[in-house]
């Protein structure tokens, strides 16, 4: 007969270094799970120690219970990809044994013991027997809950770091259902969450499965589970269950609620934006507001930070409400309505150029006076002015847009100066609006460059898209785009209409009659969707331009000849060779996708590549060569 024991897990926001935070929200947890009758509490990779073992540093779980240590066991799974380099920092256990951990003498004081087991093995205790992954192991096709289910492990638990990232929440919610689905048993998962001063964003997500169901979200759950036997052991003389258990209670499976992938970019970077100000000691965002999709979508996205706050404070968030008021300086402000909390602590701005048109500048101005932000518009044509007047005294020349005569050199030149120029006044007026206006502090400049325009460079180094720190930066256009519609409705923004309807322009060129005559999807010889497709290719699937080509002949093959396919893949290849040097300066994103092209940590590359790509392009060459002989010779038979 089974028994029922009390299990709890949990998600803690911890920060690297800060120890007293860090020890805090750790004996928190401890104390609600103990109130709420837990007899065994799971947390978050890394909360506590790594531990050196033999000269050797461990990413560790230490097992406690009652003042004593029970059980070391250190990560025998690496994750080393993408986002992780775990073996720059620790060692994997490759032991088949069992070790004596001697204690350093500071813990030995409190514990009273000199030496732990050190290794992989699992707790027996009186009724039941407990194993342990951590993280990564658990998406590892060696996954030691596979081992441990087969020796008779009841209970699973996982102490995790897992980052967000858009359409990734089914997969873990999989694997966690997964691991008790053929053996049984109850799997428990704590995750860390919030921003953990870096580029991603750890969702929390805590979870406990039995028997293959998720019986609980985000929250402590009871669980029944039966009595096996384990051959490689540490006994612990302690009972889960009690003894005077009149009946076997029951789980019933929860339905997982999972987030759109708008409803994830309203939520994910939101709160990834909040964290990242709190911690920075600043007063507030700065962003420069253009009127286009990109912008509006980093304002969307402060304005959806500013709707969870405000509810968080109607939940009585006592630790929000503390954290809002020493950002905006006031010990008494209490914030009414989201709009409001906008106009404490966003400033946006408009930077108009005589190749400005004023149907940006109205959608600018509009989608500020909805979300509530405190908005200026200026024009930075006297500043261009005074830099080309220095390069003209210099050099005696004045150059000229295309469209006035001048060079594509020239063209170019006089398109960076204004974007540049953009960038040196959103950093003025980070560092000094609220002082021009009696508030104290300063403001971090946000960006707000996608991640198609990273993959191509298509955004001029150190312009605008140079901030302190990017919520869109590892977005899609489409997703983006996306997500303006859901805020239309959710939010009740109805200025992004028109910002959705608009092309996508940079407005670095002279107008026409008036009117926008420079298109992003022109300029850059493709479109976005073309672009998503192109870059999951280049980083998912690591192709390369003949391999992208022979990809595409068939997934494009009712739209595009095999010529037109071969074009877009030299182009695109072109471009991202030529400017990846751009990428050793981007400003840190929020990872949100798995093309992302970061070059910090994700996407790690060389950043000056022959742009001629010889050897390959003769391979695409020859293959439309090759297509073009067959579709002749099928004509010619038909």
């Amino acid at each position: 007969m089974g028994r029922k024991v009390t299990l709890a897990t949990c998600s803690l926001n911890q920060w690297a270094l800060d120890f007293d935070g860090n020890l805090e929200r750790i004996l928190r947890s401890i104390e609600v799970a103990r109130t709420r009758g837990a007899k065994y509490r799971l947390g978050p990779e890394l909360e506590i120690w790594p531990v050196m073992h033999h000269n050797v540093r461990y990413n560790c779980r230490v097992l406690f219970l009652n003042g004593k240590i029970l059980l070391i066991r250190p990560k025998m799974l690496m994750a080393n990809k993408g986002n992780y380099r775990e073996i720059r920092w620790f060692s994997p256990w490759n032991q088949l044994r069992v070790e004596e951990y001697f204690l350093p003498r500071m813990i030995q004081e409190v514990t009273g013991q000199d030496t732990v087991p050190f290794g992989d093995c699992v707790l027996s205790t009186k009724d039941t027997c407990i194993g342990t992954e951590i993280c990564h192991e658990l998406w590892s096709p060696r996954s030691p809950h596979i081992r441990m289910g087969l020796d008779g492990v009841e209970i699973f638990t996982n102490s995790s770091a897992s980052h967000h990232e858009l359409r990734k929440a089914d997969n873990r919610v999989d694997l966690v259902k997964s691991a008790t689905t053929k053996s049984g048993g109850v799997y428990l998962y704590a995750n860390q969450k919030g921003c953990d001063g870096d580029r991603v964003y750890y969702d929390g997500c805590a979870m406990v499965a039995v028997n293959g169901d998720i019986v609980a979200q985000g929250a402590h759950r009871k669980a029944s589970v039966s009595s096996y036997s384990h051959t490689s052991l540490v006994k612990v003389d302690f009972s889960l269950s009690t003894g005077n258990d009149l009946y076997l209670p029951t789980h019933q499976p929860i339905r997982w609620h999972f987030h759109t992938p708008e409803e994830e970019i309203s939520l994910g970077p939101a709160c990834w934006l909040w964290d990242y100000l709190r911690r920075s000691g600043q007063a507030g965002f700065l962003l420069p507001l253009s009127g286009g999709v990109d912008s509006s979508s980093t304002a969307c996205i402060v304005h959806s930070m500013c709707v969870l706050l405000c509810q968080a404070v109607e939940d009585g968030n006592s630790q929000v409400l503390g954290d809002i008021r020493r950002v905006v300086g006031d010990e008494s402000y209490c914030p009414q309505h989201a709009k409001e909390l906008c106009g404490r602590i966003f400033t946006t701005f408009y930077m108009a150029s005589k190749n400005s048109s004023e149907d940006t500048c109205n959608r600018a101005k509009d989608l500020a006076n909805q979300i509530g932000s405190t908005h200026m518009n200026i024009n930075i044509d006297m500043a261009v002015k005074g830099i080309l007047g220095i390069f003209s005294a210099a050099t005696g020349r004045w150059p000229q847009f295309r469209a006035n005569g001048g060079s594509q050199r020239e063209n170019l030149a006089l398109q960076n100066v204004q974007a540049r120029v953009r960038m040196v006044l959103a950093y003025l007026f980070a560092q000094l609006s609220l002082w021009a206006s009696g508030r104290p502090g300063g403001l971090l400049v946000l960006g707000s460059a996608n991640v198609d325009e990273s993959l191509t460079g298509y955004f001029t180094k150190y312009d605008c898209s140079s901030a302190d720190i990017n919520p869109i930066g590892g977005i899609s256009k489409t997703d983006l785009k996306s997500f303006l519609l859901y805020c239309v409705e959710q939010f009740q923004l109805t200025a992004l209409k028109g910002i959705l309807a608009a092309p996508p322009t940079a407005e670095l060129e002279p107008l026409t009659d008036g009117q926008v005559s420079q298109t992003d999807e022109v300029d850059m010889g493709m479109t976005y969707s073309e672009l998503s497709v192109i870059g999951r290719l280049r980083k998912i699937s690591k192709c390369g331009p003949f391999s992208m080509f022979c990809k595409l002949i068939h997934t494009w093959k009712d739209s595009l000849s095999a010529t037109q396919v071969a074009q877009k893949v030299k182009h695109f290849f072109r471009m991202y060779s030529m400017n990846r040097h751009k990428m050793t300066t981007v400003t840190p994103s929020y990872h949100a996708e798995s093309y992302s092209p970061d070059d910090n940590r994700f996407d790690l590359r060389p950043f000056l590549y022959n742009t001629r790509w010889t050897w390959q392009f003769r391979c695409i060459d020859n293959q439309v060569e090759i297509c073009w002989r067959n579709n002749v010779t099928l004509l010619l038979e038909q």
